[in-house]
């Protein structure tokens, strides 16, 4: 059942309810991304307010929550390296830019939604979806371990945390290792029955807090630092010419894996309130948040699976509770902002490393060897370049190489359904009379059987039967149970018909109708051939091709003698046989 994001207040007490557990869940999470992305923990809580707000009142999924997310931040994390690696004499120029980034990124995205691409747009092979995302949890455990160590993030992104390792490890700062690893243990180890009173994000957060305050109360730890409150401000978008190619390549990169990342988590909400949401719609609505969040110095933001579902579990039903959770964040946003300037950046480390770890797929990273070698190699190989060169270098080799090994399964399953036969065997299905018929013909007739979808993988497989035939007078090509001629099939069959026609040979065509049919009539087939050669049933083209033979090659008297000029002798008389 599919509905229309339409705002009702039926479920007033769920959707407040849902809005308000969603909000508690948001704040940390907002705030350990902002930090996470070089933005600043401001850009993270504006993200969450702007993109949630617009997302839920223009979307097309009543239930989702959308908010700045872990694959959302890794992205944002390399355009804001990237935008300030340019301007170094003006980083808050080079941050500019990559506010307009995220608009650029919602641009697409409403493009997206526009042209009706929005059921494309997850419509690639799960070992793909499994090792980008995999990928991407994995940079954001890397990027976390600076601040979890208590230092700041070195340049150069992953591989430069990487290529830093040992000073990172010589210089750790235990007072902050302490509060990153009780923030860890308190993720990991809270109680069930205590996480549905309080969210572990919060309560890590608090603790974490207090406890830095009370054990460190002199140490110099690095904490997030006074947050201006007050509503965002407009950020005039800048898009310079020098750096326009730039920009729109990371905005197409942001907005293709925000589009992905809302559209899985509306499936995960369908799946939880048995509705179907309107994906266009809600990647115009995603669109809009990200541009409205872009313009006011927020971080990119998309559908949120821990928020949404939080939300419907606790009662939220409509775009209400998104609104809720909206206007409860932008309250913390105007009054309560200076209440976190304590909060240790070792804390919201802790918090965005946990959330790295839960991206990454360990289910599927388990059990892909058993599955198939190929989607083994497949996943590691998406694994490797997302957090080694690039997330569109990754995705984009990732489909390429699922996409090639799938139609070569598929060309090599079709072209068991690609049979020709002189003779009578149990390759086709033949009734007695056609049996009859084909016999009869004594090699000199050559029917093509097709079967299924012809695509391009196929055509080989045709030019390979009838490159193995020779000595055949008339060729009967059965197309009766082809639902799908592709170009290059179609080409292969106008190849094998147009050698026949160029041979002298006759041609039928069996069983051609709808797209088949006029794939063929835009060849220019229907022009070679008379009306007579296209049949409905292959009976009938059978008796017409023995018809053709027989009066081509007259049956022959056993035994006779054939003499020059087409005489015979009558047979040899034999002595009789002896005992």
């Amino acid at each position: 059942m599919q509905i229309t994001n339409v705002i009702h207040f039926k479920n007033l007490k769920g959707d407040i309810f849902g809005g308000i557990t969603a909000a508690v869940i948001a704040l940390p999470m907002a705030l350990a991304f902002g930090v996470a992305s070089g933005a600043g923990p401001e850009a993270g809580l504006y993200g969450a307010v702007l993109v949630g707000f617009f997302a839920a009142l223009f979307g097309g999924t009543p239930t989702l929550i959308s908010e700045p997310t872990g694959p959302m931040t890794v992205i944002m994390t390399s355009v804001i390296a990237t935008m300030v690696a340019r301007y170094p004499e003006n980083p808050d120029y080079g941050l500019s830019l990559a506010f307009g980034v995220v608009i650029l990124a919602g641009i697409f995205q409403i493009a997206f939604g526009v042209l009706r691409l929005g059921q494309y747009v997850t419509l690639m092979p799960y070992t793909v979806i499994s090792g980008f995302m995999t990928g991407i949890g994995v940079i954001l455990v890397i990027l976390q371990i600076a601040p979890f160590l208590g230092q700041a993030t070195p340049k150069g992104g992953v591989l430069g945390v990487l290529g830093n390792m040992p000073n990172l490890i010589g210089n750790i700062s235990p007072p902050e290792l302490v509060l990153g690893a009780i923030t860890i243990a308190i993720l990991f180890l809270t109680p069930r029955q205590w996480k549905r009173i309080v969210p572990p994000q919060l309560l890590a957060l608090v603790a974490g807090t207090v406890l830095s305050l009370i054990l460190f109360p002199s140490l110099d730890i690095r904490r997030i630092g006074e947050i201006s409150a007050g509503l965002p401000v407009l950020r005039i978008p800048s898009f310079p010419l020098a750096d326009l190619k730039v920009m729109v390549v990371n905005g197409a990169v942001l907005g293709m894996l925000g589009c992905i990342d809302a559209l899985l988590t509306s499936v995960v909400a369908d799946s939880l309130t048995r509705v179907e949401h309107d994906s266009n719609k809600e990647l115009v609505g995603q669109g809009i948040g990200n541009i409205v969040s872009g313009l006011f110095g927020g971080l990119a933001g998309a559908g949120a699976t821990m928020g949404t579902v939080v939300n419907i579990q606790s009662g939220g039903r409509t775009a209400l509770s998104g609104l809720v959770r909206a206007s409860i964040l932008l309250v913390v946003v105007v009054w309560a902002a200076p209440l976190t300037q304590d909060i240790p950046m070792a804390v919201l480390a802790g918090i965005a490393l946990k959330v790295g770890i839960d991206i990454i797929d360990w289910g599927f990273l388990k059990r892909a060897h058993n599955i198939s070698w190929k989607a083994t190699f497949i996943m590691y190989g998406v694994i490797t370049l997302t957090v080694l060169v690039d997330l569109m270098v990754a995705v984009g080799v990732g489909i390429f190489v699922a996409n090639i090994l799938t139609i070569d399964s598929l060309s090599k399953l079709r072209s068991k359904d690609v049979k020709a036969i002189t003779d009578v065997d149990d390759s086709i299905v033949l009734d007695p009379e056609e049996k009859v018929l084909l016999q009869a013909a004594q090699g000199k007739l050559l029917l093509f059987h097709l079967s299924g979808p012809m695509i391009f993988g196929v055509a080989k497989a045709i030019a390979r039967e009838h490159n193995l035939a020779h000595n055949y007078q008339v060729m009967v090509f059965d197309l009766t149970d082809v639902p799908l001629l592709g170009v290059t099939s179609s080409l292969a069959i106008e190849n094998a018909i147009e050698e026949a026609i160029d041979n002298n040979r006759t041609v039928f065509v069996v069983g051609a109708s709808g797209k088949t049919l006029q794939r063929l009539k835009k060849l220019g087939l229907l022009d070679r051939l008379s009306p007579n050669q296209f049949q409905t049933h292959r009976l009938e083209a059978l008796k017409q091709s023995l018809a053709i033979i027989q009066a081509q090659f007259p049956p022959v008297a056993p035994d006779s003698h054939v003499l020059e000029g087409g005489e015979t002798l009558d047979p040899v008389p034999q002595p009789p046989a002896t005992v």
